[in-house]
């Protein structure tokens, strides 16, 4: 199992277990975590956003050039922003924390 903490708004975190092979997105919406997708993981929207600190960033392969240009368009982007659709959590994950940016744009709510 991974252990992940999502800090939504740096106020409530919210710790979860996830195997191995599951997406970042899901965990997320599964654990009742404000987080959109509203493209349901397609990478065609960017309401998935979140931000790792610089050493979780580099534990994840690089971004594709496609999330690269949604992460672009942004709101509150940093260079540590990530797309949790884009995210497949291994066992060297463990302990993973997850920033959800202060605002992000609803295009379900």
């Amino acid at each position: 199992m991974v252990k992940i903490t999502f800090v939504e708004q740096g106020q409530r975190a919210v710790s979860v277990e996830a195997k191995p092979g599951e997406r970042l997105l899901d965990v997320a919406q599964g654990a009742g975590v404000t987080m959109e997708g509203a493209c349901e993981g397609v990478m065609a929207c960017s309401t998935c956003h979140v931000i790792l600190s610089e050493d979780d960033f580099e534990r994840f392969p690089e971004p594709r050039e496609e999330e690269d240009d949604l992460l672009d368009i942004t709101f509150g982007a940093v260079p540590t922003s990530r797309l949790a659709c884009q995210l497949t959590l291994q066992e060297a994950h463990d302990g993973l924390v997850v920033t959800l940016p202060s605002q992000t744009r609803s295009l379900l709510f």
